[in-house]
């Protein structure tokens, strides 16, 4: 499968963002999905991950409460809303696809297959 990430872009503080992954192909409500990120000099971390159906997510401690992943199958979609964004929320946004894993609670990145390129989110104060 194939991953095409866009929606990024600079917001103020406070402000929201919408990101979205599109997916290629038709087995795309067969890949569990996650967001992760990567700022500058740091490690890619988890932001969030949806199950196959959409029923179960899960998020990192930084992302609750603000952020909201969601997918539409019939779209070969998945989504990142993200609100009351900070400048700490500066990275890299990268989608990735799961043929392993479908629940929607995997977290590492060994356990995604497939990657988007990255949308940069850029939050100023």
């Amino acid at each position: 499968v194939q991953l095409q990430a866009s929606g990024g872009g600079l917001v103020q503080a406070g402000g929201s963002l919408r990101l979205s992954c599109a997916a290629s192909g038709r087995t795309f409500g067969t890949y569990g999905m996650g967001w992760f990120r990567q700022a500058p000099g740091k490690e890619r971390e988890f932001v969030a991950a949806i199950s196959l159906s959409g029923s179960t997510t899960n998020y990192a401690d930084s992302a609750k409460g603000r952020f909201t992943i969601s997918r539409d199958n019939a779209k070969n979609t998945v989504y990142l809303q993200m609100n009351s964004l900070k400048p700490e929320d500066t990275a890299v946004y990268y989608c990735a696809a799961s043929r392993r894993y479908g629940s929607g609670r995997v977290s590492r990145p060994y356990d995604y297959d497939y990657w988007g390129q990255g949308t940069q989110v850029t939050v100023y104060s």
